[in-house]
């Protein structure tokens, strides 16, 4: 069942697969995308959560404060997630059978599915705080910018082993 999924979207890719491969623009185009989108969404989610662990073990003002800005700090994240999700159908779309086999690819997948629940743990951890910020609640969202930093550094490398080994 698995080949003949793969084998209906090698097919349906196929004329994607020929532009992408006839084209180096449109290569370096795709290719640079993701790589800003994991550059700028991971690079706002990352400073933010480095914030937010800073913050989260002082006075009750400054934690609101960061409150406030983490929320503007969502949509560059989502933006840049979207994009990174985007360009990354593109890029598999390529090659549908080089990466369907790659363990790195599903390691990948993975990964991004994990940092997607992981916002909106994030989301619901903040939203709970400005309702009722307890320590408990300051923990989870420490618990979670932890785990957040840890899933971006971990997409950024299986990435470059998804490049280099497939």
């Amino acid at each position: 069942m698995l080949a003949t999924l793969i084998d209906t979207l090698t097919r349906w890719c196929a004329p994607w697969q020929a532009f992408y491969a006839d084209s180096r623009l449109t290569e370096i185009a795709v290719t640079s995308v993701h790589v800003v989108a994991m550059l700028l969404g991971g690079g706002f989610a990352v400073a933010a959560d480095r914030l937010t662990l800073r913050t989260t073990r002082r006075e009750t003002a400054d934690r609101m404060a960061m409150l406030e800005e983490l929320q503007s700090v969502h949509r560059p994240v989502k933006i840049g997630l979207a994009a990174l999700f985007a360009s990354g159908v593109a890029l598999a779309a390529s090659d549908v059978e080089t990466f369907s086999a790659s363990p790195a690819f599903l390691v990948k997948l993975a990964l991004v599915a994990l940092l997607s629940v992981n916002g909106l743990v994030m989301l619901r951890a903040e939203r709970l705080l400005r309702r009722d910020p307890t320590d408990a609640r300051w923990g989870t969202l420490r618990r979670v910018s932890w785990f957040s930093l840890m899933l971006w550094i971990s997409t950024a490398v299986v990435g470059v082993v998804l490049v280099n080994a497939a």
